[in-house]
């Protein structure tokens, strides 16, 4: 029988055994003094001994705690675990003592369509980010206050993170296409003290002017005490500051900043993962969990000082938070904002060519992009510095995973990962010493004790089923803004499986250890890695006079491409025209993000409803995925069991059609 999913490449037994991860194994071997039979005796052990484990992780990677822990974890349940009580650490302190090793070499090197490129070593950034750290202190910003920012993957973003970080401040980032309601529904929920915007940028060759946009934003927040704004278009508005401003006085020798010594489940940023209903959840992640986290993630990246790292990221996106994860090893982090597909789809893979980048990641909609546009990466230039290849966002399928392998480069590491907003870390991924299949995923990350549950709450494996996790994480949220009794949390993770995190994710573990992604086992809207809140959509469309009601699925499943349509019920009188289309893409254009337009719009009569009103997203998407009409919902608990009808025969229209289609 021939294997679904071969063996497309196997490291050789140096690059195994010169990995961080052997490192790492050969130090909690020396520690217990046992010999693990193989990964899953490994992985088996960090969930069972998280205490030991992550103590591990501490020592290996040296992470510096100004008070120690009195343990590593108090109350091992989930929600409530406490982790390292007692101890103090400031977590930009830990990425920038760098400095101290190498000062000269290069930390950060942006390449911007709207600055050109800039370079700074780790001597530089440091002064940079003393520089304006001193400056948020002069303005009256300090520990607990809030420093939002709606700025572009450059060095701006990254030195305003680490000043906020480092005077125990807490960040909050929304990128620059995203639109005023979205930026205000995120931004309005915790209440910010100082907020740094650049005023326009360039994407693709055109300028954005961005100026109208921040007026409203900053009109919208009436918490702000200080503007700070990085001019593109034209003279910053009366009363804001200039960027320039924050980093006037730096001086080659100004050394590192003050570091805040906090509390290790101290707040560090608020990021934003969208649910079905209401606002988006506005996520608390600790200095001390996200810490631990990225340092264990670099090992399954097998990161180090000596690579050249790039990951293609928008801002709004949780990867530009992981970024921080190569910076922490002392890796050289190159910045990207611009058009991956200008001029054309090979532009990213020149510059990978161009500047010996060692780890090259991105979506899986990027690769996607590039096959579809029949570019050969090898041919684009010399690819012979670049050892690793991530991708992560959606689904990558076996066919992606083979033509990385023709088109890109033979001995390569690709490893896929797969996790979240919600915990700034990964589930499932790579691994440097395991041999690499075909649209499989290498192993569950440790410490993760990730498994596939069916509707009972029983374990499976090989068979698709809800991605959940048994243990807490250091990473995982402390709290949601706002959610003073903790209930939107809990409704969020814990109301499936009591005491079980569920992630939202369909996957099936292999009996091997390795895992398939399936894509998306709620309504979540997940367009190219950026997950967005249904209810984001339908704000900007039922805003409309012409719109009585709405529904929009997001099809993303693994192997086939994503799709994403757009039900409208029109209002009385209306009806769906192409410029009712119009106007309904500009709403969500200019409200939310172009990133979630639909692919299609569609009339219907009514969208099927629960008998308490609520929207029927995930029966309709199992639905178009393919499910049996008699079993996805239950007509007997709809208000309105006709209204099903029509998406029934929406499914089979679509059916039909992928059924005439050519195989690509």
């Amino acid at each position: 029988m021939t294997d679904p999913r071969p063996i497309l490449w196997t490291p050789s037994p140096e690059r195994a055994n010169a990995s961080t991860m052997a490192a790492f194994i050969r130090l909690a071997e020396g520690r217990l003094n046992r010999t693990f039979d193989d990964y899953q005796d490994v992985w088996r052990w960090s969930v069972d001994d998280l205490g030991g484990f992550w103590s591990t992780v501490r020592d290996f990677f040296d992470l510096q705690f100004s008070t120690p822990p009195e343990t590593m974890l108090e109350n091992r349940q989930m929600p409530g675990a406490r982790w390292c009580p007692g101890a103090k650490v400031n977590f930009a302190s830990q990425l920038l003592r760098q400095v101290e090793k190498t000062p000269d070499a290069t930390a950060l090197v942006m390449q911007s369509e709207t600055f050109a490129s800039t370079t700074l070593s780790w001597r530089e950034l440091a002064a940079q980010v003393a520089s304006v750290a001193h400056n948020f202190r002069r303005l009256g910003v300090g520990k607990g206050d809030c420093v939002v920012a709606v700025l572009p993957n450059t060095e701006v973003a990254m030195i305003a993170f680490l000043a906020s970080a480092s005077i125990g401040a807490i960040w909050s980032l929304c990128a620059p296409d995203m639109g005023h309601v979205a930026i205000l529904d995120r931004f309005r929920q915790i209440k910010p003290k100082l907020l740094i915007a650049q005023d326009g940028y360039v994407h693709a060759g055109k300028q954005i002017d961005r100026r109208a946009v921040m007026a409203t934003i900053t009109g919208g927040l009436p918490t702000l005490e200080h503007n700070i704004v990085v001019p593109v278009i034209g003279p910053a508005p009366t009363g804001a500051l200039l960027w320039s401003d924050m980093i006037a006085d730096v001086t080659g020798d100004m050394g590192l900043p003050t570091f805040e010594q906090v509390d290790f489940d101290h707040p560090l940023w608020v990021v934003y993962s969208s649910g079905t209903t209401g606002n988006p959840k506005p996520i608390v992640q600790g200095h001390g969990g996200v810490l631990l986290e990225g340092a264990k993630q670099s090992l399954h990246q097998d990161l180090t000082a000596r690579d050249r790292f790039l990951w293609l990221t928008s801002s709004g996106w949780i990867m530009w938070n992981a970024q921080t994860v190569a910076l922490g090893q002392g890796a050289c982090v190159y910045l990207y904002d611009g058009a991956p597909n200008y001029p054309d789809m090979g532009v990213l893979w020149r510059f990978v060519a161009q500047h010996k980048i060692t780890y090259f990641g991105a979506g899986a909609a990027f690769f996607t992009g590039s096959i579809k546009a029949g570019i050969r990466p090898c041919d684009q230039g010399d690819l012979g510095a670049l050892r690793s290849l991530g991708a992560t966002g959606s689904p990558m399928t076996a066919d992606a995973y083979e033509w990385v392998y023709e088109a890109v480069k033979p001995d390569i590491w690709l490893h896929p990962f797969s996790g979240g907003t919600d915990l700034c870390g990964a589930f499932v991924g790579g691994h440097p010493m395991l041999p690499v299949r075909a649209g499989e995923m290498q192993c569950r990350f440790l410490g993760n004790a990730v498994r596939a549950f069916d509707d009972t709450g029983r374990e499976l494996i090989g068979e698709v089923g809800e991605l959940v996790c048994t243990e807490p994480l250091p990473s995982m949220p402390l709290y949601f803004w706002g959610d003073t009794d903790g209930s939107r949390l809990h409704g969020s993770y814990y109301d499936t499986y009591p005491g079980v995190w569920r992630h939202g994710d369909w996957i099936e573990i292999t009996p091997e250890g390795g895992s398939v992604i399936y894509g998306r086992s709620d309504a979540t809207i997940n367009r190219k890695g950026l997950r967005m809140g249904s209810s984001e959509i339908y704000q900007a469309v039922e805003g409309l006079d012409e719109v009585m009601d709405s529904l929009v699925i997001d099809l993303e499943f693994l192997g086939r491409d994503s799709f994403m349509p757009l039900f409208v019920v029109p209002a009385a009188g209306q009806s769906l025209d192409d410029a009712l289309r119009k106007k309904i893409n500009d709403a969500i254009r200019a409200q939310v993000s172009a990133r979630f337009l639909p692919n299609e719009i569609v009339e219907v009569a009514q969208v099927p409803r629960t008998m308490s009103g609520k929207k029927l997203e995930v029966p309709v998407k199992k639905l178009l995925l393919g499910g049996d009409p008699d079993k996805v919902v239950n007509r007997d608990s709809m208000s309105n069991p006709d209204s099903f009808d029509i998406f029934i025969a929406y499914a089979a229209q679509r059916a039909n059609t992928a059924k005439d289609t050519p195989e690509r």
